[in-house]
């Protein structure tokens, strides 16, 4: 951090925190009292008001550095609930910038509204389930930002869980990152990948060895990330027919891949969209009875056949 940079942070953290020893000050910026002596008698000269009091360090007189804007309870609890969730789940150049957010949020905050939002921020958290795949995409949201930055191509292995006939499951790609979106519990990268020559949509988590090449590239004029959608290239429409009895849990457990719910007389109709039957098969069969599949035959005939083998395995002890 340079001095210039150092002294509005004091400023910040004298409004943000009341009063503070230089002790205090020089371990938050990780140097000596001397120079943080240096820096109050330089904050003075240029007309910042700090007060002095033996025992209780530096302040600010009261009334100073007045925020251009008041938040109330509610506004600063999301401002800093979305900070906190930035910085739980980003890389960690913006979970750094994340955490400076908050302490300028809470520095012009009154006293009475900082305490409430910090009881409330208490008593709200976001809970990430899947751990080990957000790490995975953790580490590759630096080399993505970075390039989406300086509209550079990048280079990756991608794994497809479920690969078409006379494809690998593992590949490479070359891709020109035009986004990056949080969907759920998942990262997903929104590109145009050279191999398909159109834009598609990337899991993060199954990204490995993201490389940032020299090639530039100049993202489409027209190009909107909240336009972009997830269906890319999924053609295989399947509808279902779960019970009464399944239909909440459906609404709660709802698939990546539905695209429509109606409340029918005998149950819940589901339209689901994919590239391949293998994609919504395990999802589909772990409903058991409580589901059954309209179209296409096919499945129907593929989840038959999978209730006679489970049905024969059992029936052999």
């Amino acid at each position: 951090m340079n001095r210039t940079d150092r002294l509005l942070a004091i400023v910040l953290e004298l409004q943000r925190k009341g009063s503070l020893r230089a002790e205090d000050l020089a371990a938050t910026f990780e140097t000596c009292k001397r120079t943080i002596y240096r820096d109050i008698q330089a904050l003075s000269e240029s007309g910042v008001p700090i007060v002095s009091q033996p025992g209780l360090g530096y302040s600010l007189v009261e009334g100073y550095f007045l925020p251009p804007v008041s938040f109330s309870s509610d506004e600063a609890t999301m401002l800093l609930l979305g900070s906190d969730f930035v910085a739980d789940n980003f890389d960690a150049q913006y979970r750094d910038a994340a955490r400076s957010a908050s302490h300028k949020i809470e520095a012009v905050l009154k006293e009475k509204v900082r305490q409430e939002v910090a009881y409330l921020r208490n008593s709200i958290a976001f809970v990430a389930t899947d751990t080990l795949s957000r790490d995975a995409a953790t580490n590759a949201l630096a080399p993505l930002r970075r390039a989406i930055i300086d509209r550079r191509t990048i280079r990756f292995h991608y794994h497809t869980r479920y690969a078409k006939q006379g494809q690998q499951a593992r590949n490479t790609r070359d891709a020109d990152p035009y986004g990056i979106v949080h969907l759920g519990e998942a990262w997903y990268l929104i590109a145009h990948c050279r191999l398909r020559n159109e834009i598609r949509n990337f899991k993060v988590d199954r990204m490995a060895h993201v490389e940032v090449l020299d090639q530039t590239f100049t993202r489409p004029p027209g190009f909107r990330l909240e336009s972009t959608t997830e269906q890319d290239d999924r053609t295989l429409v399947i509808r279902a027919l779960f019970s009464p009895q399944a239909a909440p849990w459906v609404r709660e457990a709802r698939s990546y891949y539905i695209t429509h719910m109606e409340d029918a007389p005998d149950g819940l109709l589901v339209s689901l969209l994919a590239h391949t039957e293998d994609e919504v098969f395990n999802w589909l069969l772990g409903w058991g009875a409580d589901v059954q599949i309209l179209e296409p035959p096919s499945l129907q005939q593929r989840l038959l056949h999978e209730a006679r083998k489970i049905l024969k395995k059992y029936s052999a002890r």
